[in-house]
């Protein structure tokens, strides 16, 4: 396994994204185990990046304007919808203090799933990104992109849930008072939202 990859991959997952974002606050305000769940959402939403990448229909966001702006624009609006939950406090980040969980194990790894897939960006990261560390002398680059797509995503739970269990243990502490919990949910919409809007204008 090239070093070059394992450092790069490392750095790639713990720079804060969306995925952090959901993962932190979900810890924040419900707990390491709702945490863990985000994190595990977050990881299985990279597999179709991978996939696509490894079979090249990434190529095809990556040269179609119309299917990279279609799936663009259904990322950003899940995004905002995100974000405007987040401030109706019925969204992704279930009350905290004793409050009744409203929201399923199954609940939480779906959003955070959905977080990664409709984002293409993620895809064209792989179609650029794994072919770099593909041995030229191999049969086939397909197993070898498999490899290290898995061991990315193993990288990525493991970030996540270490980010989503300090997070947790923060939140035991410090999310006892509604003033703090407000503003806390209003930062985490503001960082949707602003993730939203910066995929609303990037390009390919």
């Amino acid at each position: 396994m090239p070093i070059e990859f394992l450092l790069t991959a490392l750095i790639v997952v713990l720079v804060p994204g969306t995925g952090v974002v959901y993962t932190v606050a979900t810890g924040l305000t419900a707990g390491r185990r709702e945490s863990v769940a985000a994190a595990f959402g977050c990881t299985l939403g990279i597999v179709p990046a991978i996939v696509a990448s490894v079979i090249g229909l990434s190529a095809i966001l990556h040269t179609s304007a119309l299917a990279f702006q279609a799936l663009k624009f259904c990322g950003v609006a899940y995004l905002l919808y995100l974000a405007w939950q987040t401030l109706r406090d019925s969204g992704p980040l279930p009350v905290a203090d004793g409050a009744p969980r409203s929201r399923s194990l199954y609940a939480i790894a779906r959003t955070g799933c959905l977080i990664n897939v409709l984002n293409p960006k993620l895809s064209v990261f792989f179609l650029a990104f794994l072919p770099q560390f593909v041995s030229v002398d191999a049969a086939s680059p397909i197993p070898q992109m498999l490899a290290l797509g898995a061991i990315f995503m193993a990288m990525t739970f493991v970030i996540f849930v270490g980010y989503g269990t300090f997070a947790a243990l923060i939140g035991e502490r410090v999310l006892k008072s509604p003033t703090i919990l407000l503003w806390m949910r209003r930062a985490v919409a503001a960082a949707f939202a602003g993730f939203g809007l910066r995929l609303a204008f990037a390009d390919r």
